[in-house]
């Protein structure tokens, strides 16, 4: 079980941006494929982005063009950065491997106020 600590979420306006860090407990970054995922309330927990050890990089469409995964294999953290946010992305952000082990850490927050 690899241990993964999201951070970086908070309260942003409509347009504004973020950057969200998943930092690992060992390393794992250059060998796992990592994923973030979120949850908005009321929804399912859906996959937003993704990087696979070889550095390639998938995004749902709703983030197509707004949101950049990246990795740092040196700090063991993976980052989200996400721009042009709008109210729809309010949610609690989690990273995990892709496919995702089955314990979740605690997310990190984000409500984009319109």
């Amino acid at each position: 079980q690899v241990q993964l600590v999201e951070s970086g979420g908070g309260l942003v306006q409509a347009g504004g941006s973020l950057r969200l860090s998943c930092a690992a407990s060992r390393r794992i970054i250059s060998i796992f494929n990592i994923g973030w995922y979120r949850q908005a309330p009321g929804k399912q927990r859906e996959l937003v982005a993704s990087i696979t050890s070889g550095s390639s990089t998938n995004y749902a469409d709703s983030v197509e063009g707004r949101f950049t995964i990246s990795r740092d294999n040196a700090k063991n953290t993976v980052y989200l950065q996400m721009n042009s946010l709008n109210p729809e992305d309010t949610a609690v952000y989690y990273c995990n491997l892709n496919p995702p082990q089955r314990n979740w850490g605690q997310g990190t927050h984000v409500t984009v106020s319109s």
